[in-house]
């Protein structure tokens, strides 16, 4: 009998109905966007020309959560801030990640993170020298997993965001 394992499914519309309804729970939905918001906002930037590309997170074939990575997405608000956050530009984006509520806190979160940055790593829009991510000063989980690979947190927040971002040189 093999182990169960995660796997990384990009999102097409032979699956997107099966991560809809993931949730991260109570605890955890003012963290994260919805799914489905989160669908709607890759259906849009990559309509505009820009690079999103979501994932189911899949214990064998059981969808547990949701992923979704950008590649420097940046509109005109958020030029103003590359001379002081250069990161920002040209770099990789960790945009959502959440675990549904069923399956926390059973080194799942980690083996999909994991997943991601061997995508990440792997440029699949180009090159590029930081990945970032950012999350609620008070999302405590989300502090430790990211700090377990590397991400180093910003300072301080760019003016007008309410989270932290946290960098990763590639």
């Amino acid at each position: 009998m093999s182990e169960a394992k995660i796997k990384l499914i990009k999102v097409d519309t032979d699956n997107f109905d099966d991560l809809i309804d993931l949730s991260p729970g109570e605890e955890g939905k003012h963290f994260v966007a919805s799914n489905i918001y989160s669908l709607a906002e890759a259906y849009a930037n990559n309509a505009e020309g820009k690079f999103a590309q979501p994932f189911g997170i899949y214990l064998d074939d059981k969808p547990i959560g949701f992923l979704m990575i950008g590649f420097s997405n940046l509109d005109e608000e958020d030029m103003k801030y590359v001379d002081k956050y250069p990161f920002l530009e040209n770099s990789y984006l960790f945009w959502r990640f959440m675990i549904d509520e069923k399956y926390q806190n059973k080194g799942y979160g980690k083996e999909a993170m994991s997943l991601a940055m061997d995508y990440i790593r792997s440029f699949p829009n180009g090159e590029a020298e930081y990945c970032w991510l950012s999350y609620e000063p008070e999302n405590e989980k989300a502090r430790y997993l990211y700090k377990s690979f590397g991400f180093i947190e910003e300072k301080e927040m760019p003016e007008g965001w309410d989270e932290i971002p946290a960098v990763l040189k590639l």
